[in-house]
């Protein structure tokens, strides 16, 4: 970074007309992440959720959040990934729900009376175009650089039909009867996260 910063202060700086200093010092009710976070703002529901980025997010069921439905809420996306709801100045806890969840290649091995099933899934899984299509660029925290168009063969999930269905069983094949006692074994699913973000509180709403 400094090598570039010199070479690029090298080609375009140019001295200023006044040597007056604009600069200040932060106030203490100034929270810089807050104020250069992304930020999209999105309806609660009547069942205390709303969506971003195909992530579903549930708010705790409280009476205070009660009076936030049909509201719209700021939902705030800093550069570490870390998601945070806003109303009233306040950060809101939260559950979230991923759309776009893969199945668990293990539970399919581990499984055999829910493997076929779980296959079929995975196979249309395949078939979904998972692009986030919304937020900035995610490349800091791992995410490799958003494509622009879709992966071939695949398609937006509410568009995955009955004929993707078919086809996915297809190529999956006919399920292995299981000769063993029936258990009461079921897939694995991936449990709500709880939001760790802290509780925040600011005195000023509009940052």
């Amino acid at each position: 970074m400094p090598a570039f910063m010199a070479d690029f202060n090298a080609r375009f700086a140019k001295l200023p007309r006044s040597d007056f200093d604009a600069h200040r010092p932060l106030r203490g009710d100034e929270d810089l992440a807050r104020i250069f976070c992304w930020r999209e703002w999105r309806k609660v529901s009547a069942s205390l959720t709303l969506q971003y980025a195909k992530v579903m997010y549930l708010l705790e069921d409280r009476p205070e959040h009660r009076k936030l439905v049909h509201r719209y809420l700021e939902v705030a996306e800093y550069p570490d990934g870390t998601i945070e709801l806003w109303a009233d100045g306040a950060s809101l806890p939260y559950t979230t729900y991923d759309r776009l969840a893969q199945i668990d290649q293990g539970a399919i091995v581990e499984h055999k009376r829910l493997g076929h099933v779980l296959a079929v899934a995975a196979e249309l899984q395949a078939q979904r175009d998972d692009r986030r299509q919304v937020g900035p660029s995610r490349t800091l925290v791992g995410e490799p650089p958003r494509p622009k168009r879709p992966a071939p063969q695949t398609k937006r999930q509410r568009l995955i039909n009955r004929l993707d269905l078919e086809r996915a069983m297809q190529q999956v094949g006919p399920g292995q009867p299981s000769s063993g006692p029936a258990t009461s074994t079921t897939a694995r699913r991936t449990a709500p996260r709880k939001n760790r973000t802290e509780h925040k509180v600011h005195a000023r709403a509009d940052i």
